[in-house]
């Protein structure tokens, strides 16, 4: 059996090198540009969107180099959030991964426009031939990362967490917020292999019962670490949102109930993956590794 940390690793160098392919510098003008895309998706980070893809895909036997092009699509649109909710009309953040952010390194402007490149390159891997021979299963996965990316899930969450700065939220509502913002790209990411593997819809359902208990499970343990990681440790500033006197799981729950709720939830999430027997062992030590991680 293949151990999870290696697991983990040669997905991140295998989509890291998919990556480098992608976006290759050049000499013209606008290399700039490619350059910030370049210093915002190859900058480090844990993959664990990829990681998703990838292991659900092999449930399916899905061919890797597919899952593996999928995988670094989503993880473009993941890096395009983070350079946009960096910018100082967004959260304003300095550090990232341990790097200053895009727009500190470059600029504002173009910290918006390697966002907004990175998103389009996404969809353009997404529907192209080499990600599925299928049209179907390539519009079915353009359809549904869409759904993921916009209104209704990603950005619509920046939206509520914006609003959540002047407006003191519920837990209900801090839900959906979390759900929205960085659970339906988690969730997606998980699906993504089972409309790769032509999937029934009971099986879909259950990587998306997972993914969303998992989704909830890794923004808790964010709140955990932003009270009481170090921005060494995480790689970003801390404490912002106690600063800012923003509700969050942490602040409504306090430390020891968020925490406890985490490890529910990733229990909760293990269980919808009865139907794959031991094939999702992977996708069990996923949920283990995120609510223990420091980072």
């Amino acid at each position: 059996m293949v151990d999870f940390d290696h697991l983990l690793a040669d997905t991140g160098r295998a989509v890291n090198e998919l990556l480098d392919r992608m976006l290759p510098m050049h000499d013209d003008p606008e290399a700039r540009l490619v350059e910030a895309m370049r210093y915002s998706t190859l900058n480090g980070g844990k993959r664990i969107r990829p990681f998703l893809v990838t292991s659900s895909a092999r449930l399916f036997s899905v061919d890797q180099t597919c899952a593996h092009r999928v995988a670094a699509a989503l993880e473009m649109i993941h890096c395009y959030s983070l350079v946009h909710d960096d910018l100082p009309a967004m959260d304003d953040d300095e550090l990232r991964r341990g790097q200053p952010t895009c727009h500190v390194r470059f600029d504002d402007a173009t910290a918006i426009l390697a966002g907004d490149a990175l998103l389009t390159r996404a969809f353009e891997v997404l529907g192209h031939p080499a990600t599925h021979p299928d049209p179907r299963v390539r519009c079915d996965l353009v359809v549904e990362v869409a759904k993921a990316a916009g209104a209704e899930g990603m950005v619509g969450g920046q939206m509520l967490d914006l609003v959540a700065e002047h407006h003191a939220l519920t837990m209900p509502e801090i839900t959906r917020l979390q759900r929205m913002k960085t659970g339906m790209l988690i969730a997606v990411a998980c699906e993504a292999g089972g409309i790769l593997g032509k999937a029934p819809e009971p099986v879909r359902h259950a990587l998306r019962a997972y993914a969303h208990d998992l989704g909830l499970a890794f923004q808790i343990v964010d709140d955990l670490l932003d009270v009481e990681g170090s921005p060494d440790e995480v790689g970003k500033q801390t404490g912002k949102d106690e600063a800012a006197g923003k509700a969050t799981f942490v602040s409504l729950l306090g430390i020891d109930r968020a925490r406890n709720q985490a490890d529910m939830l990733a229990d909760q999430a293990v269980q919808h993956l009865e139907v794959f027997e031991d094939k999702a062992e992977p996708l069990r030590d996923l949920a283990r590794f995120v609510v223990n991680r420091r980072a």
